[in-house]
């Protein structure tokens, strides 16, 4: 009798277990940021790689290099106005370059913050992601 009921125990847990609902979906936030690297990749390659170069070195003196950019490692939101208005960073002196930003007001927090995560993260970079709710202000989403 012992053992039947043993037997019935494992059985149900085994039943439940079969039952229980599955774990939650990833949520949109992550889903978002999983393909933020892919989307940032594409804006890149689509946008800045006439200027900055696939590798990212930009061409001296008419395009900055990215990599180990102080303007692409340092404030997230001074980084986007750069990019989204053309608003010069204090660390880009005036004239260090006979070339201008053009302006890409077309792009919206996510888009921004796609592609700075992108540029943060390659090249020889290594600084943390931007969340797209950290730039909605400054790029006027």
């Amino acid at each position: 009798m012992k053992r039947s009921f043993e037997w019935l125990l494992t059985a149900l847990s085994s039943g439940l277990a079969a039952c229980s609902p599955p774990p939650p979906a990833a949520s949109a936030a992550a889903a978002a940021q999983t393909a933020a690297p892919e989307a940032g990749a594409r804006i890149y390659d689509g946008n800045c790689v006439a200027c900055h170069q696939q590798n990212g070195q930009g061409i001296p003196g008419v395009y900055p290099s990215l990599s180990g950019s102080p303007v692409v490692l340092g404030d997230p939101k001074t980084f986007a106005l750069w990019v989204i208005k053309a608003q010069r960073a204090a660390s880009m002196p005036v004239g260090k370059y006979a070339t201008a930003m053009p302006q890409f007001g077309w792009m919206k927090a996510a888009d921004a913050a796609a592609l700075l995560t992108y540029l943060r993260s390659n090249f020889g970079n290594a600084a943390p992601p931007v969340p797209a709710a950290n730039l909605s202000a400054a790029v006027g989403d």
